[in-house]
């Protein structure tokens, strides 16, 4: 059985109009000779019906106070609704179809309630239909617990779903619909000329993922590679190729052109620069040590983190900044906080190695007298932080230095 599965998100769904796009897509792969199962997200987004977003702020008119468990059971409606509408669109068009939770297409999670992780995958009921040549439609988003209490998967879970899918079934790829062609280059609200990106490795899309690209989500990616299952991330609106996702081909390892040193650029905004003298206490009392520790037992998550030996230089949200600072002043520092930041990232595989990239970075950046607050890189991404102001011109700066929109 040759699976293929294909993930919808709910931009795809939200109209009869488009569920038709999306049975002909279906189809169309049924007739090429995969059997597709399909995963859907929830219809639309926050202000619709049938939304995530939508139901929650529905049960939070009568008690912001919900328990978790509640809340789940509530969040999975939405991809049950947007399942069961697709098994009649493809039932309308003569395809014998059957829905199933996630629980039922044998999505086993911890009990993490709103953010579970998946255990186990026992596609067991998705074997047989397809042996009955039936299209299975699977809710996303969701799985449930080995006593059987309903789960979700957290922000961007459908991706997931589809992912651990693929895994389970040994699928020959997992095909991610959305309403653009593609990982592109930037943001294209940004950049004009953005364009989509043919090929792409696992690490790289990772690293777009984590930092700020919204298109995949970075869990998905890390469950595909464990099998080398190829991604292709697709318009629902268009016969466009999109982007592969892959670190195998059929003749081995993905090429990484030498003029292709930079895939993309993401970038992160909102977030706040502290500082934190810790040259004012004794080493013995280890201060970064208090630092990051008092950070994670406020439930703040710390990010583009510098350690010298006199200063402690990290980021946060803007929105817990004001915390972050209190906590610090409560243990003795006089932090100095530079808000209303935003981290730019430039991405790939090919600059490994390279000498100069960073030199081009800086050169780009300083063209445009874009102050560089702090850097950081690894073997596959560069990171900057910005004033916020100025995230959209340094973001075209680095498309446009590094010829991203040829």
């Amino acid at each position: 059985m040759r699976y293929l599965v294909q993930k919808f998100g709910g931009t795809s769904l939200v109209t009869p109009e488009l569920r038709e796009q999306v049975a002909r897509k279906i189809i169309t792969a049924k007739e090429e000779g995969y059997m597709p199962v399909v995963v859907v997200s929830a219809m639309g987004r926050e202000g619709d019906p049938y939304a995530t977003d939508t139901l929650i702020r529905f049960v939070e008119g009568i008690n912001t106070e919900i328990p978790l468990t509640a809340l789940d059971s509530l969040m999975a409606c939405g991809e049950v609704i947007s399942g069961v509408a697709m098994v009649a669109t493809l039932e309308k068009n003569g395809c014998k179809s059957v829905f199933l939770t996630g629980g039922q297409a044998g999505i086993i999670t911890d009990d993490r309630h709103t953010d579970a992780h998946i255990i186990e995958v026992n596609p067991r009921f998705i074997h047989k239909y397809a042996a009955e040549d039936t299209i299975v439609v699977v809710a996303g988003f969701q799985g449930q617990t080995e006593e059987g209490l309903v789960t979700t998967l957290g922000r961007g879970g459908s991706d997931t779903s589809a992912a651990a899918l693929g895994v389970a079934l040994n699928a020959d790829a997992i095909d991610i619909y959305t309403d653009v062609e593609g990982i592109m280059t930037a943001d294209p609200r940004i950049v004009k000329n953005a364009r989509p990106i043919d090929m792409i490795t696992y690490n790289e899309i990772c690293q777009l993922a984590h930092e700020g690209a919204k298109v995949i989500h970075p869990r998905a990616v890390e469950i595909a590679m464990q099998k080398n299952i190829p991604i292709r991330v697709k318009c629902t609106f268009s016969d466009a190729p999109g982007t592969l996702v892959t670190s195998i081909s059929d003749n081995g390892p993905v090429e990484i052109k030498r003029d292709r040193i930079i895939t993309g650029i993401t970038h992160i905004p909102n977030v706040t620069q502290i500082e934190a003298a810790t040259s004012e206490f004794p080493e013995s009392e280890h201060p970064q040590l208090k630092i990051f520790k008092s950070m994670a037992a406020a439930g703040i998550s710390v990010d583009f983190i510098n350690i010298h030996p006199d200063v402690t230089i990290y980021t946060v949200k803007d929105e817990v900044a004001p915390k972050a600072v209190q906590i610090l002043a409560n243990m003795g520092f006089s932090p100095i906080v530079t808000p209303h930041c935003a981290k730019v990232s430039a991405v790939g595989a090919g600059m490994a190695g390279v000498p100069g990239v960073m030199a081009s970075i800086i050169e780009a950046l300083s063209a445009e007298n874009i102050r560089i607050l702090q850097t950081a890189d690894s073997h596959s991404t560069i990171w900057c932080l910005v004033k916020q102001e100025e995230m959209e011109k340094a973001i075209r700066a680095l498309h446009n230095h590094f010829k991203l929109g040829n």
